[in-house]
């Protein structure tokens, strides 16, 4: 189950990328130094203007 931390992103941050960055078992299942696919999407193409908390 995922921490308080990355269940609250604080303001102007991108849901997606805080919880991917508080929560360990969203890349639980990745290979040691695989990239995750939905980290590199957001990095390559910045984060969806709809994931911004308010």
């Amino acid at each position: 189950m995922a921490n308080t931390k990355a269940n609250n992103p604080p303001k102007r941050q991108c849901r997606q990328c805080w919880f991917h960055a508080y929560s360990r078992e969203v890349h639980k299942r990745l290979a040691p130094r695989e990239d995750c696919p939905a980290c590199v999407d957001h990095m390559v193409h910045g984060c969806p203007d709809h994931m911004i908390v308010r």
